[in-house]
């Protein structure tokens, strides 16, 4: 891919917001070492993330050096930008737990042996430079480039100035600007890669680059990604979608992908996959003709949710959705996706009984409702056990447990739970 071509594949697809002069020929000079940071003021990335991450792979696949720098010494700050009011500021040990965790789920993205890739990534923690810093150091070094009236200027700090901003995140810029300096003489880094709030405070790196050093430094943004009704990207009424399983859960996130409005998901597949051009308008085409099917929100969850957490997982989240919304069978329904299953759904474990199972009691005790609830329901015949529809006469379930002792219950139309007996 040479580099007109890197261009013209990140505008393609929606990855570029901006860029300096001279992008073109610094890409076109060779090998190029290009960073993107990222804040760990919380123990993982979320959704909104990945639209930087996938610039920085799509860098490394035309064959350049992406570093993912996360911010083990900022992180201790926090950036304005964005932001209506101050951060609370985390604890040192707080930041070195976030950062551990976010260059796990980086490494998900980004080839750092160097073995998909010629060029492996780099990661690296400002921390290293930052934390040792001194002040007059500081004021002397990077602060004396500066004047207040072009700080002023930059949006992370103009849209702060009628609520008030302190000097801690006031300072926020010049600190990044450092980041771009050291990691220049570091590792040869002339290009800065992040969001379209991030112009400001890129631009401010390469400006002491200039200043400093005599060197020409450069920037390219991605967009701030939105959805076709207005609501933010990456959030739902649960919240942020965050990578880390633990805060949102497999299913979840590929729930996410699969719910992608018809609108969005063209964009969504050509944001978070590196899916090519011919199969991402086989999709779009397919989703005209046949947008009950969703075969473009599957492939893109299939491939967002394999990358984020594994192609198991991947697999078990599809089957587990699949049952939910009516497409699968019980019966087929692996170990895992019924232990999947569970985490999502009522569970419930009753003891064992001698004797079968009685109908009444178990649907009773796994959807807490009444007796007299689950009778009437029985007899309307809308209860089901392991992907059977129970008759007015089963007055136990006679159905052998499906994988690891579990029965799966249904009432109505999409209400399950599942338990286990004994």
């Amino acid at each position: 891919m040479t580099p007109t071509d890197l261009l013209a594949e990140l505008e393609w697809r929606g990855l570029l917001s901006q860029h300096t002069d001279g992008v073109s020929d610094l890409l076109a000079s060779g090998l190029v070492t290009a960073y993107c940071g990222f804040d760990p003021s919380a123990p993982s990335l979320h959704v909104g993330n990945l639209v930087p991450v996938m610039a920085l792979l799509h860098l490394q696949r035309a064959g350049h050096r992406p570093i993912a720098l996360v911010g083990g010494g900022t992180g201790m700050i926090g950036d304005p930008s964005g932001k209506s009011s101050e951060r609370q500021l985390n604890t040192p040990e707080v930041v070195a737990a976030n950062t551990a965790s976010i260059r796990e789920q980086l490494g998900r993205f980004l080839d750092f042996e160097g073995t998909a890739y010629p060029a492996a990534a780099l990661m690296r923690d400002n921390a290293e430079w930052l934390l040792s810093l001194g002040a007059i150091e500081f004021m002397r070094d990077v602060g004396k480039h500066y004047t207040v009236n072009y700080m002023l200027q930059k949006d992370s700090v103009k849209s702060r100035m009628e609520a008030g901003i302190s000097y801690t995140e006031f300072s926020y810029m010049l600190l990044q600007a450092y980041d771009f300096l050291q990691l220049a003489r570091r590792e040869g880094a002339l290009l800065q890669i992040g969001g379209s709030d991030q112009w400001g405070n890129i631009t401010a790196g390469i400006e002491l680059i200039r200043r400093t050093d005599s060197r020409h430094a450069h920037a390219l943004t991605v967009p701030l990604v939105t959805t076709s009704d207005g609501t933010k990207f990456g959030k739902t009424e649960a919240g942020a979608v965050w990578l880390d399983a633990e805060r949102t859960s497999p299913y979840q996130f590929y729930q996410y992908w699969i719910n992608a409005d018809d609108r969005d998901v063209g964009r969504f597949l050509r944001f978070f996959t590196v899916k090519g051009r011919e199969e991402i308008a086989a999709l779009e085409a397919a989703m005209r003709e046949h947008p009950e099917r969703r075969d473009a929100q599957r492939a893109l969850a299939d491939e967002v949710t394999a990358r984020v957490h594994g192609a198991a997982t991947a697999g078990t989240a599809a089957e587990v959705s699949a049952l939910l919304f009516g497409k699968g069978e019980p019966g087929s329904l692996s170990a895992a996706a019924l232990d999947a299953l569970a985490r999502e759904i009522p569970y419930a474990a009753l003891p064992a009984t001698e004797g079968a199972l009685d109908t009444i009691a178990i649907f009773s005790t796994a959807f807490a409702m009444s007796k007299s609830e689950a009778r009437r329901m029985l007899a309307q015949g809308a209860l089901s056990a392991n992907g059977r529809k129970l008759e007015a006469t089963d007055a136990t379930i006679a159905d052998e447990p499906l994988a690891g002792g579990r029965f799966l219950l249904r009432k109505g139309g999409r209400s399950y739970a599942v338990i286990t007996v004994g």
